[in-house]
C-alpha cells in the first residue's frame, strides 16, 4: 500500500512541476533558444566594372539556382540591343553570334526553345565562299553556348556544335561563337586561324573589343564586355580575354562576335565597345543576343 501512494505522489509532483514549466516565464526563454531554420538570401546578378590601362570591362554574373535564366534569341533583321531589350523584355543582353552585315543572314548557330532557328548552311554567301572553303567544316562545327533541361533543372554548357546532347538531358536553346577560350585556345580548330596562309579572322593577337561567355565550377554563367578606351583604341587580345575570364572564376568560356558588334544592356543602359576615329562608340546592330530573364512559365 505503501508503494502505491509513493507512486501516485511522484506522478502528482511530476505534474505539478510540468505546469510550473508551462506557465513560467523561463519556458518562454526555452524556446527562444531552440534555433529556427534561416531563410536563405536571394541570389542576385552581379554587375562589375573594371577600368583598365587599356579597356574598360563590364561583367554580369548569373548565379545558378536563382530565377534568372540565360536565353539565345534571334531577330529577322539585325537589331540593337536596346531593341532586344524592349521586345523581350529583358534584364541584361549581350551580342551574340556571327553574322554578314550584307545579307544579315546568321554564320552561327542559334535554337529557342528546342527549335533550329538560325543554320549557317542556309547562308549561300558563306557556303558557297571559295575563300572560305578549306575552312567550312571547321566554321560549322564552332563552339556554342547551351542551355539543358535536364529533368526538371536547367544546366548550361559550353561546347563544338557535333557535340551531342547528354544522356537524360534536353536542349532547349543554343547560340552558336567561338573560339572556345577556356580550358583552351581553339582558334585553330574552329577555323579562325591558319599560320600557314596567314589567316587570322579574328586578330587574336590584336587588342579589340571584345564579348565572352563563361560558366563557373557551380554552374553559374559569366558575361563579359570588353570596351576599347575613347580616343585610345586597345581593348584585349582573345590570349588576355582568356586570362581575365579565369580571374572571374570561369572554368569553360567562350568567345562571341565581337568588334563593332561588342555590346551590353543592363538595366535600362547600354554600353558599347567600339570607338570610332572620332571617340565615338559604334552603335550597331547584331543577329542574336543571350538574354537574363526573369524564371517563369514561359522559359
Amino acid at each position: 500500500m505503501k508503494k502505491i501512494w509513493l507512486l501516485a505522489g511522484t506522478l502528482v509532483g511530476l505534474g505539478i512541476l510540468l505546469f510550473i514549466l508551462r506557465s513560467s516565464p523561463h519556458s518562454v526563454l526555452v524556446s527562444a533558444i531552440v534555433p529556427k531554420e534561416t531563410p536563405k538570401p536571394e541570389k542576385k546578378i552581379q554587375y562589375e566594372e573594371r577600368t583598365l590601362s587599356q579597356a574598360v570591362v563590364r561583367s554580369l554574373l548569373i548565379p545558378s539556382h536563382s530565377r534568372f535564366l540565360v536565353t539565345s534569341a534571334l531577330s529577322a533583321r539585325v537589331n540593337t540591343v536596346e531593341e532586344f531589350a524592349h521586345k523581350h523584355r529583358s534584364i541584361a543582353i549581350i551580342n551574340g553570334g556571327f553574322f554578314d552585315p550584307i545579307n544579315q543572314k546568321t554564320t552561327s548557330v542559334v535554337v529557342v526553345q528546342g527549335k533550329l532557328v538560325a543554320n549557317p548552311k542556309q547562308n549561300e554567301r558563306l557556303v558557297n565562299n571559295p575563300d572560305l572553303k578549306p575552312y567550312l567544316g571547321k566554321i560549322l562545327n564552332r563552339t556554342e553556348f547551351r542551355r539543358y533541361l535536364c529533368r526538371h533543372s536547367f544546366r548550361y554548357d559550353i561546347a563544338p556544335h557535333s557535340e551531342p546532347t547528354p544522356t537524360g538531358c534536353q536542349l532547349v536553346d543554343a547560340l552558336g561563337g567561338g573560339p572556345t577560350i577556356l580550358p583552351e585556345l581553339t582558334l585553330v580548330q574552329e577555323g579562325f586561324l591558319d599560320k600557314v596562309n596567314r589567316r587570322d579572322a579574328l586578330g587574336s593577337t590584336q587588342p579589340n573589343a571584345r564579348t565572352a561567355v563563361g560558366i563557373t565550377h557551380d554552374g553559374s554563367v559569366i558575361l563579359v564586355m570588353v570596351a576599347q578606351k575613347p580616343n585610345t583604341g586597345g581593348g584585349m587580345s582573345l590570349p588576355e580575354l582568356a586570362n581575365y575570364m579565369k580571374t572571374l572564376g570561369a572554368e569553360k568560356a567562350m568567345n562571341l562576335d565581337g568588334g563593332s558588334s561588342s555590346s551590353l544592356y543592363y538595366k535600362g543602359k547600354s554600353f558599347y565597345g567600339k570607338a570610332d576615329e572620332q571617340g565615338h562608340f559604334i552603335k550597331r546592330p547584331v543577329k542574336s543576343v543571350l538574354l537574363v530573364q526573369e524564371l517563369n512559365s514561359d522559359n
